[in-house]
């Protein structure tokens, strides 16, 4: 589910680049006798050619004021979280599930396995599934400079105005519901279930709000064309025929392949932890990228 501490920690950053900017175009300029100096005439000198470049450079002032910047973004996102701590249901399936979880540091892919019976089963997704909150920032301030200029309108007299609208939306009463309810983005999770000497079925789904929604199912006589790694591989699976689209399949068949699925700890634990996982993931590499590009900049 969608994480309200990385929304509240995308406007810090927007903040900042403001000020940042703000900062920089307000600049000291050069008092008028700094620029009659640079003006005035000077001696000429004969030009000194050598071959030896300088031992040692400073650095520029952006460097410190770059690197001052990542420090305080770091200590802002250590402030009040847990990084090295995965959230509590997280830690509750890792105790619970029968899935191995298998990731590096430093990369974006986090891979689930375990055997069913003769069968190897590979679920895998990738914290680029985690959606771009600069973009639904945006819409969010586009949606407010609408509703601010539909508002003016109704107050010059160009639109009616009906009663609950003479409310401001901040105004509003909502329900409890209404207040606990916290965005949530789709993330994409691949599962491969293979057997040996049968081949591979591979189902690409959503997981969302609990649920694991499949979106196609494909077989695969050769087993490693289900995680085709190479372009070969590539363009043969894609010459195969892998099946029809899922959604035209009869009801009561794709209601029998949800219940295989859940059968295989595909269900709703599994639906759950994926986006919490994510979350605790991208803090974690987020928060080590910092400190790396920090102690590169700096001195």
């Amino acid at each position: 589910m969608f994480s309200l501490r990385a929304f509240t920690r995308l406007v810090p950053r927007t903040v900042s680049k403001s000020i940042a900017a703000s900062a920089r175009s307000t600049a000291s300029k050069p008092s008028i006798s700094q620029s009659a100096f640079l003006r005035a005439p000077r001696p000429f000198y004969a030009a000194s050619f050598s071959t030896t470049r300088p031992r040692w450079e400073p650095a520029g002032q952006s460097d410190l004021e770059l690197a001052a910047k990542l420090n305080e973004e770091l200590k802002y996102e250590l402030r009040d979280s847990e990084v090295e701590k995965a959230p509590e249901d997280v830690r509750y399936f890792l105790e619970t599930s029968p899935f191995q979880v298998q990731h590096k540091e430093g990369e974006d892919e986090v891979v689930l396995t375990r055997t069913f019976g003769d069968e190897n089963i590979r679920v895998a997704f990738s914290l680029s599934d985690l959606q771009d909150l600069s973009e639904e920032s945006d819409a969010a301030l586009e949606d407010e400079d609408m509703d601010g200029a539909i508002n003016q309108r109704q107050r010059d007299g160009q639109m009616p105005i009906a009663p609950e609208d003479k409310i401001s939306a901040a105004d509003q009463e909502s329900t409890p519901e209404e207040d606990e309810e916290v965005p949530s983005y789709p993330a994409r999770v691949s599962i491969t279930i293979e057997k040996k000497g049968k081949g591979a079925v591979q189902v690409e789904t959503l997981a969302q709000d609990g649920y694991i929604q499949v979106q196609n199912l494909a077989y695969y006589a050769k087993a490693e064309l289900a995680n085709a790694a190479g372009a070969e591989k590539e363009w043969t699976r894609q010459s195969l025929y892998s099946g029809p689209p899922y959604s035209n399949l009869d009801p009561d068949l794709q209601v029998m392949i949800d219940r295989y699925l859940e059968e295989r700890g595909i269900d709703a634990s599994l639906a759950n932890f994926v986006p919490s996982f994510i979350e605790f993931k991208e803090q974690k590499e987020y928060t080590r990228w910092l400190s790396n590009l920090k102690n590169f900049i700096q001195a």
